[in-house]
């Protein structure tokens, strides 16, 4: 039997397809339609193109299964550049379609359009980017940040490393290393709270776009001597600060990756050099998941697949099935419950109805609830051993209490007034 219509919360019986409105235009309406405005250009084009290509091909596949209640899915997928007006534009263009389901996949974007889907009332996604606030779902009701944020990402690595420390962190020392516009910002907040709460000295190493310039910072970092560096960089930026790390003799074994490092950093900095570098993830890596082979064998090896099929190897492939597999799971919920056509209040409901939820595995299991957006935050921390991904801890959610209590802080005082 197919996974598809085998798995609850592994995509039973979703689907993808052409347009989906609202009101009595979507009686009419055949599809469920969902709006993609990614950087298609400039900054995230090492993640974009693998992102897209796994959601086609999971719409593809739920789709050859009836899609949902016999409707597909289609995305529809518009170029942004990372800029936060072209955000606004391709979101006002697609909600005069009758698009009310998004994603950006750029904080930046992400935080441009928060206000104008608060007061469209429709439903925006936000995995892996944007505001850490957003989880909480009694302020941000229609924002979905499905999945580790980015304070939760950093407060598990801080955890981790006060694991690895005989569960102390005082008189410790922890860098943090960031690209210095708001994507590597966004964990600051959370980082001077728990440096607060635990002891620890924080020490901010911001580094200018794109990423290349980085010498006087590990300049820095020698004479500081870190304990360990938390990296919010991309692509080719841990490639660079690999280099920095071996000419100043800074262990890479006590640098902590962004989720944002994957297959062809590893190469780009060499299989042996990269021994021992860590980061932080939400998904599992590899081929070795059942959707996973499941696709292969449905598209790719019919000739079918959406794009080049060594992307498939690549962790961020992993990660757009994961976080496309979350709307089409919620599509299904909300068909299964209120049937068709899918409404935004629907769709809603269907992401909130979300429990223990892991695409058979594919990544940690989120519960979605009416208050927690988020669905648990869990991540873990993974080695790379010359050859391979290996595990250091179990998925994990840690310091909530204190994230949950800066979320509290911070989401009072959003209006709708920001944009």
């Amino acid at each position: 039997m197919k996974l598809v219509r085998m798995l609850k919360g592994a995509l039973g019986g979703a689907a993808l397809g052409a347009a989906a409105v609202t009101g009595a235009a979507a009686q009419e309406d055949e599809a469920f339609r969902m709006g993609v405005c990614y950087d298609l250009s400039r900054a995230y084009t090492f993640i974009t193109p693998q992102i897209v290509q796994a959601g086609r091909d999971l719409a593809d596949l739920i789709n050859a299964d009836g899609g949902i209640g016999g409707h597909p899915i289609e995305l529809t997928v518009q170029d942004h550049g990372n800029e936060p007006q072209r955000g606004i534009e391709c979101y006002e263009r697609l909600r005069r379609d009758g698009v009310f389901v998004f994603d950006f996949l750029s904080t930046p974007v992400s935080l441009a359009v928060v206000p104008r889907a608060m007061r469209d009332e429709v439903v925006m996604m936000q995995s892996l980017v944007g505001r850490g606030d957003a989880i909480n779902g009694e302020v941000f009701e229609w924002v979905f940040p499905v999945g580790p944020t980015y304070w939760g990402q950093a407060a598990n690595d801080i955890a981790f490393i006060k694991e690895q420390n005989g569960g102390s962190l005082e008189d410790m020392t922890i860098g943090f290393v960031y690209l210095d516009y708001p994507f590597g910002q966004e964990p600051i907040r959370i980082l001077e709270t728990l440096a607060e709460r635990e002891g620890f000295e924080l020490q901010l190493y911001p580094v200018p776009l794109p990423g290349n310039d980085q010498s006087a910072t590990w300049t820095q970092v020698r004479r500081n001597q870190p304990d360990y560096m938390i990296s919010w960089l991309l692509a080719n930026g841990h490639v660079v600060a690999s280099r920095e790390m071996q000419r100043n003799g800074y262990p890479i074994s006590q640098y902590i990756a962004v989720n944002w490092l994957n297959e062809v950093d590893i190469e780009n900095i060499g299989n042996e050099a990269a021994t021992g570098i860590l980061r932080g993830t939400n998904v599992v890596g590899g081929q070795d998941i059942p959707i996973i082979q499941e696709i292969i064998a449905e598209l790719y090896e019919e000739g079918e697949g959406n794009g080049p099929r060594e992307m498939i190897n690549d962790v961020y492939y992993n990660t757009g099935v994961a976080m496309y597999s979350v709307v089409f799971e919620a599509a299904r919920l909300a068909y299964e419950a209120d049937g068709w056509p899918i409404t935004p209040e629907s769709m809603r409901r269907g992401l909130r109805s979300l429990e223990e939820y892991d695409a058979n595995g594919l990544f940690a299991p989120v519960t979605v609830t009416e208050s927690d957006h988020g669905g648990g935050g869990r991540t873990r921390v993974e080695m790379w051993d010359g050859e391979t991904w290996v595990p250091q801890n179990d998925w994990t959610a840690a310091y909530q209490d204190v994230i949950w209590d800066v979320v509290d802080q911070y989401s009072s005082e959003f209006t709708l007034e920001e944009d």
